[in-house]
C-alpha cells in the first residue's frame, strides 16, 4: 500500500520578507516621526512668536533704524530684539525716580476713565503676581476630590482668599485652587477649596503640565525615580552586608 503523499503546502515563505520589511518601514518612519515631530513644532512655535512679534513691533520702528532699508533680504528676528530691548530699557528707566513718577502719573491717568480701570487693575495684578520673584503662584501642584467621589483631579495652587471673601466661607483656611481643562490648559476652573481636602504633591508644575497637555500618556518619572532609589538602597545594603558574612567564614 502506498502511503499519499501530502500536497506541498503553500509558498508561505515569501510573505514573511514582506512582512518584515513592511515592520521595519514602518518602525523607521514612526522613530523619525517621534525624533521630527516635537523638533517641528517647536521651530514652528518660536518662528511664529517671531513673525507676530516682528508684525507688531516692525511698523512702529522708522525705516532708517530698519535693517530690510539697507539689505536685500528682511533679517527676521528685528522686531523682537528692539522689543526685549526696548522693555529693559522702560524697566530701567521706571526703577528711577523719574520713572516712577511718569508711571504714577500714567496710572492716576488710567483709573480716572470707567471702562479702562478695572481692565487696567486686573492685567497688573496678573502680571505683577506671575513675574514677581516672591510670588508663589502656580508653584505647587495638588490633588482634589473632583468631579465626583473617588475621581481625583490635578489642581495648581494659587492665593489665599482675601479677607473679605475668606470671612463668608462656610470653613477656615481655604486656598484658591485652578484646575486646567486637558488638553487645553488654558481653559479650567476656578474654586476655593479647603487645605484640609487638597493632597499637595511633590511634583513640579512642567511635569504637571505635560501630565494635563498629554491627558495621561506622558506620566512623571517620579516612579521611576523611587524605584532606582530603592534599587541603590538594596545594593547600598548588599555591600554593607558583604563583609560581615566575609568575616563570618
Amino acid at each position: 500500500m502506498t502511503t499519499p503523499v501530502d500536497p506541498a503546502p503553500p509558498e508561505s515563505g515569501k510573505a514573511a520578507p514582506q512582512t518584515g520589511v513592511m515592520a521595519r518601514l514602518r518602525t523607521y518612519f514612526l522613530t523619525g516621526l517621534v525624533v521630527a515631530g516635537p523638533l517641528a513644532i517647536t521651530v514652528w512655535l518660536i518662528w511664529s512668536l517671531i513673525t507676530w512679534v516682528d508684525g507688531w513691533v516692525t511698523p512702529l520702528v522708522p525705516p532708517a533704524f530698519r535693517p530690510e532699508t539697507y539689505l536685500p533680504i528682511s533679517v527676521p528676528g528685528t522686531g523682537l530684539i528692539i522689543a526685549l530691548v526696548a522693555l529693559t530699557l522702560l524697566g530701567f528707566l521706571t526703577a528711577n525716580l523719574v520713572g516712577r513718577t511718569l508711571v504714577g502719573w500714567g496710572e492716576s491717568l488710567l483709573s480716572r476713565m470707567p471702562i479702562v480701570r478695572p481692565v487696567y487693575r486686573t492685567m497688573k495684578q496678573i502680571f505683577e503676581t506671575l513675574f514677581s520673584k516672591n510670588g508663589a503662584s502656580f508653584r505647587k501642584v495638588a490633588l482634589v476630590e473632583f468631579p465626583a467621589p473617588g475621581m481625583w483631579s490635578l489642581v495648581f495652587l494659587s492665593q489665599e482668599p482675601s479677607d473679605e471673601i475668606a470671612a463668608r466661607l462656610p470653613a477656615p483656611d481655604h486656598i484658591s485652587v485652578f484646575l486646567p481643562c486637558t488638553p487645553n490648559p488654558t481653559t479650567g476652573f476656578f474654586f476655593y477649596v479647603p487645605r484640609k481636602d487638597l493632597v499637595e504633591l511633590d511634583l513640579p508644575v512642567e511635569q504637571a503640565m505635560t501630565l494635563l497637555i498629554s491627558a495621561g500618556m506622558v506620566q512623571p518619572s517620579s516612579s521611576a525615580q523611587s524605584k532606582l532609589a530603592s534599587l541603590a538602597a538594596t545594593a547600598r545594603a548588599a555591600q554593607a552586608a558583604r563583609p560581615k558574612a566575609d568575616v563570618a567564614d
